[in-house]
């Protein structure tokens, strides 16, 4: 059997999207996951953030959407015990997809296997070592231990990596001595949700929606008057070292209730019970020679909603570099680009997330009034905006090799409404190949006769959208822009600009002995 390209170790959403990207580009993955099935123990209830997008761009958004059985939520997200409210906004900075971890994995393994993607379950690395050509793997199967060899190998195992732990990348950071309740269970006829979302509870009164804070931690209520379902949450103080492995069961999560909020809760059904802690960790680099890192494998964020939207950005930033450098077509330090870029998206998240802990753990009236000072500042669009885009990750700006600046430069690209020749569409639909795209706005043969020369690797499209930004962009697989020309600026400037972006991004013009794939 002919070896693969690359070795993606974890068959969770990071290395399942890693290995759909790489298999759009031609490259060859193979998926090694230790656990013999997909686990059934609930983790993330769902997706949020600029993933949304980017699934957009893949073509994947709608399938994702259509296997939601639940309406999608209010746009009203808990931040570090207060809540970041956009029901208010007609166009919310922040956006959710309930869509439990189970079901992504599903989609995206079955996205895998229309891909043809190689999964191995119940496959687990006994031992990593790479030189400079490859990297070989010790793996124990279920027919015995055989060995395996790649140019490359990507962890995406999870918070305890043990391919990180092989390739010596240290994993600095806190662990906080709290665990977290996450639960959506139906109540009983004898609970009854008010209609400002309240709970009453018999025997007790009233528990008011939101977060209730006490000495012995933190209680929060997601309910609607039109549903018996609610969302239940509690944060503890606690030293138990629990397995993971092991589900958490209505009855714990009651105790827990019990403990924090004093009220014994009746609770009906369980949709969903999950249990996790709270860890501030990012791996000092993403790439030790031919050995990268991914997801919680390469950093652990110290809040809910935010792991998957970074581990799955992360897949799709390293897909295309890793995909070009096997094709030998990648400008110098391309792969290095990956570390620089994702750690500084991973930094960022941190920042955000480590704010929300000094918000979530303070007790006294400092504290208190903290968090009453950050709540009314939520008030004021522009602040809310901006912690919106904070969370979703699209205030990130990579930075942009070269001598032009554009403001759109190393953000992501806006989904413009286009109009063509055949028709309209928008900047999403012309990603889904997972190729690089130069998109003409002011018909300008300048541009397109300056990038001939990588048009088989660069697809050049000509339209006309509403307010244009700029005269051109120049948008990477990932979605982010790596140039863009001013409005009207004159064809001796601007093409040259384009030739050096195209350069330092997608390698030199195309030349005869050039590789173009992997197939």
């Amino acid at each position: 059997m002919k070896n693969p390209d690359v070795i993606i170790v974890g068959a969770g959403p990071t290395g399942l999207m890693l290995a759909v990207e790489l298999r759009l580009t031609g490259v060859r993955p193979l998926v090694l996951e230790r656990q013999p099935r997909r686990r059934d123990v609930p983790k993330a209830g769902g997706l949020g953030g600029q993933i949304l997008e980017l699934l957009r761009c893949r073509g994947l958004l709608e399938r994702f959407e259509a296997a939601c059985t639940g309406p999608a939520p209010a746009p009203r997200f808990p931040f570090g015990g207060v809540h970041l409210d956009f029901t208010q906004l007609a166009d919310p900075p922040l956006h959710a997809l309930p869509l439990p971890q189970q079901q992504l994995e599903r989609l995206l393994d079955d996205r895998a296997a229309e891909l043809g993607v190689d999964i191995r379950r119940g496959h687990e690395v006994a031992g990593v070592s790479q030189d400079d050509a490859a990297v070989r793997v010790d793996v124990r199967g279920p027919d015995g231990p055989y060995q395996v060899s790649a140019r490359y190998l990507v962890g995406c195992d999870g918070a305890r990596s043990r391919v990180r732990d092989r390739a010596g990348i240290g994993f600095p950071g806190t662990t906080y001595p709290e665990v977290n309740r996450l639960a959506q269970v139906s109540l009983p006829d004898t609970v009854t949700v008010l209609g400002n979302g309240d709970l009453d509870v018999p025997g007790f009164g009233a528990i008011r929606a939101g977060f209730t804070r006490t000495d012995h931690g933190l209680f929060g209520v997601g309910s609607s008057p039109d549903s018996k379902v609610v969302s239940l949450y509690t944060i503890e103080d606690e030293s138990t070292d629990y397995d993971d492995d092991i589900p958490m069961t209505v009855a714990e999560l009651q105790d827990s209730i019990r403990r924090v909020l004093g009220v014994n809760l009746p609770v009906g059904e369980a949709i969903r019970l999950s249990r996790f802690t709270f860890k501030a960790r990012q791996a000092e680099r993403y790439r030790q020679g031919r050995i990268l890192l991914a997801g919680d494998a390469a950093h652990l964020f110290p809040a809910t909603g935010v792991a998957l939207n970074a581990g799955m950005l992360d897949a799709v930033n390293l897909a295309w570099k890793l995909a070009a450098d096997l094709q030998g077509w990648a400008p110098t330090g391309l792969l290095d680009t990956y570390h620089d870029e994702r750690h500084l998206a991973g930094a960022r998240t941190m920042l955000h997330t480590r704010a929300q802990v000094a918000l979530r753990r303070g007790h006294d009236a400092a504290a208190e009034a903290l968090r009453d000072v950050f709540s009314e500042l939520l008030t004021d669009e522009q602040p809310l905006r901006r912690m919106g885009a904070l969370v979703a990750g699209t205030d990130i700006r990579y930075p942009m090799p070269g001598t032009s600046h554009h403001p759109l430069t190393g953000a992501f690209a806006p989904d413009l409404t286009l109009h063509t020749d055949q028709g309209i569409t928008g900047v999403a639909r012309l990603m889904h190949p997972a190729r690089p795209v130069l998109l003409d706005l002011a018909d300008r043969p300048d541009l397109r006769r300056a990038a001939r020369d990588w048009r088989h690797r660069v697809d050049i499209h000509t339209a006309k959208t509403d307010d244009r930004p700029t005269d051109a962009l120049l948008i990477r697989p990932d979605g982010h822009i790596a140039w863009a020309a001013p409005l009207d600026e004159p064809a001796g400037t601007a093409a040259p600009a384009l030739r050096e972006a195209l350069s330092s991004w997608f390698g030199a013009p195309r030349n005869d002995g050039e590789i173009t794939a992997l197939r």
